[in-house]
């Protein structure tokens, strides 16, 4: 296994730690807030039939690179063939494996399913590699929690980034070479983007708040919002960006993303001052004020409703 290294998608750093970088979009700002990054990554080839449990809390991606695997979460079942990928982001146990079903029940243990593939006999085994992620996970739980158990992107012609991410991976991880912890990190992180995008572009995608970054009308929307956290949002400002009337944007917003504008402004102004105590060194009384508090008190209260303490608590916890 390699290392993973620091923050997702590290940006310079600007003359004021507190202003958000005008050039993100929704989705980039909400994969920083939560802190996404790839961290480590396995490959795999035990003999079969075997059964792996892994269980809830882990957030990875497994990609086949050889024979068949067989993915279970709960009552589901899916399989997977050379070069497909499945995502479990939001962390739910589940079982991989190959062979008898009758006779892979024994499962494995952890020594035996992160061996080297170097080490094990068997040529013909299923292989496939791994990759964890990890994440804020008090911000990330509820904004990850609108995708399904299992985001399956299959191999084809029109996946060619899935192609050449598998090999990449392959190579920094049979090859370690100075360097081999980041590239492993980034290109996990840019899997985990892409198989946000291809499953928003499905026609049974639920509500919420990655559906809206994504739609055509209210990317902006979410975009202005998480730029400038501070700014006093009104409904028909908002409305305007959509190119809406103000009955029928908040009648569409709360449908796609499961609570009103104002709801959603908040929860984008608490998520951006937990990243920034976690973050920076910057007061709370000043995170208040570029979050759009102009009562310290008030921004206490309003934070320790939603995470359940107050802001230097988080400070400490964060380091």
């Amino acid at each position: 296994m390699t290392d993973g290294p620091g923050k997702f998608a590290d940006r310079p750093g600007a003359a004021d730690p507190l202003a958000p970088d005008t050039e993100l979009d929704a989705l980039s700002d909400i994969l920083h807030t939560v802190r996404l990054r790839g961290d480590r990554l396995v490959r795999c080839a035990p003999p079969a039939p075997f059964a792996i449990a892994i269980p809830a809390g882990l957030r990875l991606l497994h990609i086949a690179e050889r024979g068949e695997l067989e993915l279970r979460v709960d009552d589901r079942s899916f399989t997977l063939r050379e070069g497909d990928m499945a995502l479990l982001a939001r962390g739910d146990r589940h079982v991989l494996g190959a062979g008898t079903p009758a006779l892979a029940e024994r499962g494995l243990t952890t020594a035996d399913t992160f061996r080297r593939v170097g080490d094990l006999a068997d040529p013909a085994a299923p292989r496939w590699v791994t990759g964890t992620f990890e994440v804020e996970e008090v911000i990330a739980d509820p904004l990850l929690s609108v995708l399904p158990a299992v985001v399956l992107i299959r191999a084809g012609a029109e996946r060619d980034w899935l192609t050449l991410s598998l090999h990449l991976l392959v190579v920094e991880v049979s090859d370690a070479r100075p360097g081999a912890g980041v590239m492993i990190s980034r290109i996990l992180d840019l899997l985990f983007i892409h198989a946000l995008r291809t499953w928003s572009a499905a026609d049974d995608t639920a509500p919420g708040w990655l559906t809206a970054a994504l739609d055509p009308a209210f990317g902006p929307v979410l975009t202005a919002i998480h730029n400038r956290p501070d700014h006093p949002w009104q409904v028909a400002e908002l409305a305007a960006l959509a190119r809406l009337s103000r009955s029928a944007f908040t009648d569409r917003f709360t449908r796609l993303l499961g609570q009103s504008p104002g709801a959603y402004v908040t929860d984008r102004r608490l998520e951006h001052a937990a990243h920034l105590l976690g973050s920076t060194a910057q007061p709370v009384g000043r995170i208040a004020g570029a979050v759009g508090y102009h009562s310290e008190a008030a921004f206490n209260r309003a934070f320790h409703r939603r995470y359940g303490m107050p802001p230097l608590r988080w400070r400490k916890r964060a380091h």
